[in-house]
């Protein structure tokens, strides 16, 4: 990037739901140092939304025609699932800067893939992990990151607030099958969790898991799960997510030798014990010790900027130097923990990291040759994106 550029000459591939709310946060004047300078769909009528809006704004039929433009220095991907990959490549391979709607992608190998090419051409390849900018989860990583809670001994989540009915999975035809989005809870509404779980406690050793699909809903794929997590510190964690749940219930709880903190409904608690419990377990003399323990609320500095503060982290990398909100390589590690929930959950078997992404992607492609078939304008939209659910490695 220029030393004098003062903007970011942004384009959106894909105007859909999200795609064209960051065409609208940026048009409002949220990210000050971003033009919107581009934007591709398929879909006519999306592009006429995007010409009404943004009549400066270039428009074009499909993402390589964006891409191989010269009208951007860097590229907001927000397609189906299965597009990211190539178009991510594509984008990088043409001198352009990527930041990509989660997931990743919807394989370990293809999200390495994106990592590898940034890496070889110099890139930058960023994910929208927009739940990093949440105060109260920044609040929980700068606690444990300080020492001030010990060890992790044991991190539980139930995320089960994301209530969905049929209506939803019926809304588009590439909804929640094996073949048009790759995967069910865990690839559409559990990405930001499973990056914070890896952001707050680390990258888990190994998984258990129990994948129900269909369970609640008339689907292909899954919408509840149970996990076992194992770390290399030797804590333990269980993950719960389902679209079936209401109400549902969001809530973390980190326990540590010195504590535990526990999030819920948009507030961190903190019980902080005198001494670490590792020291009373083997150090007191009462088998049924009781300390007095103080809980208060964790301070934060009340800033939840979600997308566009992810935007504007990115545009801040390239403008200069400043850091992005995750890197490629938490993007890899997200979906490698994905791709392992799956591989335990459709084998029975215990999984141990990193995942064993050639295995997956054999049984992934079982699951895509028996998915319904899927006909209209979200499967020309992968196929025209070249994402028909080839498998890269």
């Amino acid at each position: 990037m220029s030393m004098k550029q003062e903007k970011i000459r942004l384009g959106v591939i894909g105007i859909g739901n999200m795609g064209s709310e960051h065409c609208r946060n940026i048009l409002a004047g949220k990210c000050p140092e971003i033009t919107l300078a581009a934007v591709a769909d398929l879909r006519e009528d999306r592009r006429q939304w995007a010409a009404a809006q943004a009549p400066e704004t270039e428009i074009y039929a499909s993402g390589s025609e964006l891409i191989r433009s010269g009208s951007c220095d860097a590229v907001l991907i927000s397609v189906p699932h299965f597009g990211h990959e190539a178009l991510a490549v594509e984008a990088m391979e043409h001198g352009l800067h990527v930041l990509c709607e989660k997931p990743a992608a919807v394989t370990a190998s293809a999200a390495r893939h994106m990592a590898e090419t940034a890496e070889r051409t110099g890139k930058c390849l960023t994910f929208m992990f927009n739940q990093r900018t949440n105060c109260v989860y920044r609040a929980m990583h700068d606690a444990l990151r300080s020492g001030a809670m010990g060890e992790i001994k044991r991190v539980s989540w139930i995320i089960t607030d994301w209530y969905r009915t049929q209506k939803y999975y019926d809304s588009g035809n590439w909804r929640a099958t094996w073949a048009g989005e790759g995967g069910g809870v865990l690839l559409n509404q559990c990405p930001h969790q499973l990056d914070l779980l890896i952001w707050l406690c680390g990258m888990p050793t190994e998984v258990r898991a129990v994948c129900h699909e269909g369970k609640w809903h008339r689907i292909e794929v899954e919408d509840d799960i149970s996990v076992y997590l194992a770390f290399e510190n030797g804590a333990t964690g269980t993950f719960v997510a389902s679209t079936g749940d209401l109400p549902g219930t969001n809530r973390l709880e980190i326990d540590c030798e010195m504590g535990k903190l526990v999030c819920e409904d948009g507030i961190v608690r903190c019980w902080k014990l005198k001494e670490n419990e590792r020291k009373i377990c083997f150090g007191s003399d009462n088998p049924w010790y009781r300390p007095e323990v103080m809980m208060h609320v964790l301070k934060t500095d009340g800033q939840n900027p979600q997308h566009i503060g992810v935007l504007n982290a990115f545009a801040a990398h390239l403008l200069r130097g400043g850091s992005t909100v995750a890197s490629a390589e938490d993007g890899v590690r997200a979906i490698q923990l994905s791709n392992a929930i799956h591989l335990s959950g459709w084998t029975g078997e215990t999984v141990t990291l990193p995942v064993d992404e050639a295995r997956f992607n054999r049984l992934l492609e079982q699951k895509m040759a028996g998915s319904t078939p899927k006909t209209g304008e979200e499967k020309t939209y992968l196929t025209n994106h070249h994402g028909t659910g080839s498998l890269h490695g």
